[in-house]
């Protein structure tokens, strides 16, 4: 895909520009304990808040571009990254490096190496900016292993309002610390685009009224909305409630997802259920598929009451049943913790 301009960073990318928000920003609970310009270094004003924390601390950044890989420690609890623009779009976080990127060693980031911003601290929030991963695809015919990760998650209640997530490849990682660690993460409110695997991991993870915007990356399949690789032991995994999936792709050329098994792990038995969501015609009538020699209809796959012109109800559509609906709502997924945004 091309480099994205600054412009379209700020207006957004493409179907993105379009996105309306279904409810209005909600009124900050705090004042920033530190504000942020454009240009100051992410890291070091992540390092510089108090560690251990059991109450918010709120960074507050200016509208702008802020560029440089940012990892918040597991010790850096309670943070909150709030963008103090009028839109999501004003404040970009970025950085543009992808899993075959070479680190000054000369030995590959990997997947998770190549975020922009990795999460190991729980309880963090944001809102109302963006994150990215503007690694640019055509420019560098020669990394393979395209994967560019916008955000990595690892830790617990981590909540997500009014937020964009944008890349290409592998966009949104919600992981946990290690195979059986549950981490639940929460998002309201947002759009996340991408085209292959571009919302994957074994968390459990909950949009809310979200956009979802799959890319045209001008070939057939065009992509994978999810590659789930829940644990076995974790009947929650990726669920999607009144969301849309939106695309620019032609009809029938995108799956809805497949599932992942990381190192070929057989307990990654992985789960997405979209419900009560809208569905563009770029899903088509099979709209799961299998990961390698794993195939989709051993993993816990399946969708509820859905409509739009890509939310079709076939032998190869899995559907909840009613009792099964009436279990796999947000609460249930999201258990003892009430996310700020809720």
């Amino acid at each position: 895909m091309r480099r994205r301009t600054f412009l379209e960073l700020s207006a957004g990318v493409g179907a993105a520009a379009a996105v309306t928000w279904s409810t209005p920003a909600r009124a900050a609970s705090r004042r920033p304990d530190v504000i942020v310009e454009p240009g100051t270094a992410v890291q070091a004003v992540v390092d510089a808040a108090p560690a251990g924390a059991t109450t918010p601390y709120v960074i507050g950044f200016r509208p702008g571009i802020y560029s440089g890989q940012v990892i918040v420690p597991a010790d850096r609890t309670f943070l909150e990254f709030r963008g103090l623009g009028r839109a999501p779009g004003d404040v970009v976080i970025a950085d543009d490096r992808a899993n075959g990127t070479l680190k000054p060693d000369g030995t590959p980031w990997g997947t998770s190496g190549s975020a922009s911003v990795t999460l190991n601290g729980a309880d963090f929030r944001a809102g109302n900016l963006t994150f990215a991963n503007l690694f640019d695809e055509a420019a560098h015919p020669e990394i393979a292993n395209r994967q560019a990760v916008a955000v990595l998650t690892r830790a617990d209640r981590l909540a997500f309002d009014r937020v964009r997530f944008l890349a290409n490849q592998d966009t949104l990682y919600v992981n946990s610390t290690a195979a059986g660690v549950i981490a639940r993460t929460y998002f309201r409110d947002c759009y996340v685009e991408g085209d292959v695997d571009f919302i994957f991991g074994r968390a459990t993870a909950v949009f809310d009224h979200c956009r979802i915007h799959s890319l045209d990356r001008g070939s057939s399949p065009n992509g994978y909305v999810t590659a789930p690789s829940t644990d076995l032991a974790n009947p929650h995994g990726l669920l999607f409630e009144r969301c849309r999936l939106t695309s620019d792709a032609p009809a029938g050329t995108v799956f809805l997802g497949r599932p992942w098994h990381p190192s070929n792990d057989p307990n990654a038995i992985g789960q997405t259920i979209i419900r009560d969501s809208w569905i563009g015609a770029h899903i088509g009538a099979t709209a799961w598929s299998d990961f390698g020699t794993w195939p989709w209809r051993d993993a816990r796959l399946a969708e509820y009451r859905n409509y739009g012109p890509g939310a079709i109800v076939s032998a190869d559509r899995p559907q909840l049943t009613p009792a099964e609906a009436a279990t796999t709502r947000i609460p249930d997924f999201l258990g003892d913790w009430s996310p700020h945004c809720a």
